[in-house]
């Protein structure tokens, strides 16, 4: 069985390829081959220039569909489903976004909707994967003795990049079990960014404070860091769903199909001290 990897070279699917059995067969798709992941068939494609994927769908069973944030990714996702079809691909697993809903509080929500729709009316074996806030998105977030964030003190059942990847490779190693589900990981705990402060407190060993951040001060501070103007307003638009509660719950879907829990947030918080602090 050979599964095709997209966007291979960013924070989720490359995990996944480290989740992924060694004994797979691996084919990455990336726009340029210099900056594939080593070890595995590289594949060169575009899904925004769908003549370039032909090729790239060639002889694949299974597709991880992950597409970049933005306006766009629907363009994209259209894409990939066409030259899935194309190409015989007779499974596709694609991550969306928690809470995608055509009433979803953010853009990217309502727009994953479409796209969830379009897989699950495509013909093909599918399955959703649909993940809560990542704790990797706190990286950076710690100042001196500080942590800063714009979701006020809504509490969020975060999860560990890696037990998205864990889960994600579960379900590729056998996708027809799980043909027709739509699955919502969570972390094992729903906690505000206060309480995450607390147990950085404990696991650190030194005093961190939480300070709340206005959307306001959020938007211009992803601006300053480069962040595109959409994603920093589709970020705020977050920031503000999960201030009201709207992230405020967890699932047992993880557990069910891995067969333990995700991480905690203080796992989390241990193996990744120092870029916390960075």
């Amino acid at each position: 069985m050979t599964t095709l990897i997209t966007g291979a070279t960013g924070n989720v699917s490359g995990a996944l390829l480290r989740a992924l059995p060694s004994t797979d067969d691996v084919r990455v798709l990336v726009r340029d081959a210099a900056k594939a992941p080593a070890g595995v068939e590289v594949a060169v494609g575009d899904l925004d220039r769908p003549q370039t994927l032909r090729e790239a769908f060639k002889g694949v069973d299974v597709l991880w569909l992950l597409t970049a944030m933005g306006p766009q990714a629907p363009h994209a996702s259209m894409n990939a489903v066409w030259a899935a079809r194309q190409a015989g691909v007779r499974h596709i697993v694609r991550m969306s976004a928690i809470g995608a809903a055509h009433d979803a509080p953010t853009r990217n929500g309502r727009l994953h909707a479409l796209s969830d729709a379009e897989l699950a009316a495509s013909g093909l074996g599918w399955t959703i994967i649909r993940p809560a806030f990542f704790m990797q998105n706190l990286f950076g977030s710690v100042s001196g003795d500080t942590l800063y964030g714009p979701t006020g003190e809504g509490r969020i059942g975060f999860i560990d990049v890696r037990d998205i990847a864990e889960f994600a490779a579960e379900v590729l190693s056998d996708p027809a079990v799980h043909h027709g589900r739509t699955y919502t990981i969570t972390g094992p705990q729903s906690i505000s960014l206060r309480e995450a402060a607390a147990r950085l407190t404990r696991v650190h060993g030194t005093p961190i404070g939480y300070e709340p951040v206005s959307p306001e001060a959020a938007h211009q501070a992803m601006l300053t860091a480069g962040l595109p103007e959409w994603q920093a307003e589709v970020n705020v638009e977050y920031a503000q769903a999960y201030a009201s509660g709207w992230g405020d719950y967890t699932t047992p879907d993880f557990a069910q199909v891995v067969g333990h829990q995700a991480r905690t947030f203080e796992d989390f918080a241990a193996d990744h001290a120092e870029r916390l602090r960075s």
